[in-house]
């Protein structure tokens, strides 16, 4: 194996180590930040706080996990493609990928925020119906008390009463509407994920740089954990409006009374007329808690080189 492919290797595993370690942490606060993003006023949940506590009673310890699954099995990928493709369009655009060149740098990040939605597409699309389904049984319950206002999310009539699956929705999606059906807010997915890699990456670069150690080569865990943080919570509160449009458009179902949405626009403005524009910021302290230690993480660990040390033992 070359040493280029060595890298991309140890690339790739970074990614995925630090995904599946990032999102294990975090995932019951993006499961908090999804259900205040649906829910229509303050009718079921008050805060992040008052959410998941309300989950944990209603659904168990578990129940903060629903659909974590789906993360945990395609983040790997998701996270490996954002960061090796960075690094890629880094090379490629900036000769050694060091030299600071703000707008090649935005760039570089741009062209990771298009790779990454191959995966991050169809991955949130399974993960918000998992998600919302205790949001709507409560809001469902507490609307209606027609026996019917009770179940379960279901996909179809062979499905009633069973509990949601990511394997099930997404065998229904592929058999009614095809390939597009896991891809369902694409055209939102793009308008959330290229701004946040834009801002994101370049300006981790330029924070991190300010911690490198010459005797090293680079900075140290530390600095480069805080860098993540930080970049990752600039980024993730500047593009939460765009993550609220993406979610309502790809949350297939909908509580008694909630609107359905036939794009970006349409969405956009239901939402700034019926709930105002507060509503396009619903959910933005969770999401920066849901990314600052999720990217904090990830640099840290792509920066230790986690991957580089499994390869050596194989060497």
């Amino acid at each position: 194996m070359s040493k280029q492919d060595l890298s991309v290797t140890a690339k790739l595993i970074n990614g995925g180590v630090a995904g599946l370690v990032g999102v294990t942490c975090v995932f019951p606060i993006d499961l908090a930040k999804t259900r205040l993003q649906n829910q229509h006023g303050k009718d079921i949940y008050k805060g992040m706080i008052d959410c998941l506590m309300k989950t944990a009673r209603a659904e168990g310890f578990l129940g903060m996990y629903r659909g974590a699954a789906v993360n945990l099995t395609l983040v790997t990928p998701e996270k490996a493609i954002k960061l090796a493709a960075n690094d890629f369009f880094r090379q490629l655009l900036m000769e050694d990928g060091m030299q600071r060149n703000l707008k090649m740098e935005m760039l570089a990040g741009c062209g990771a925020g298009i790779c990454q939605v191959v995966v991050t597409c169809p991955m949130e699309m399974l993960k918000i119906q998992l998600q919302d389904a205790g949001r709507l049984a409560v809001h469902r319950q507490g609307a209606a008390s027609a026996p019917s206002s009770s179940r379960s999310y279901t996909m179809g009539s062979a499905s009633t009463h069973k509990r949601p699956s990511a394997t099930l929705i997404a065998w229904e999606l592929l058999r009614t509407q095809g390939l597009a059906g896991l891809y369902r807010g694409l055209g939102a997915t793009l308008l959330r994920d290229i701004p946040f890699s834009v801002i994101y990456f370049p300006l981790f670069a330029n924070l991190n740089k300010l911690g490198f150690n010459e005797s090293t080569g680079k900075a140290s865990f530390a600095h480069s954990f805080m860098s993540g943080c930080v970049a990752g919570s600039i980024a993730a509160v500047t593009v939460t409006p765009l993550d609220v449009l993406k979610t309502r458009i790809q949350t297939l179902k909908k509580g008694l009374g909630e609107d359905s949405y036939s794009g970006i626009t349409d969405c956009a403005r239901k939402l700034w007329i019926q709930e105002g524009p507060s509503a396009l910021m619903k959910g933005a302290g969770c999401r920066a808690l849901v990314i600052a230690p999720l990217f904090g993480i990830a640099q840290g660990v792509y920066f230790i080189g986690i991957g580089e040390r499994i390869l050596k033992c194989f060497e």
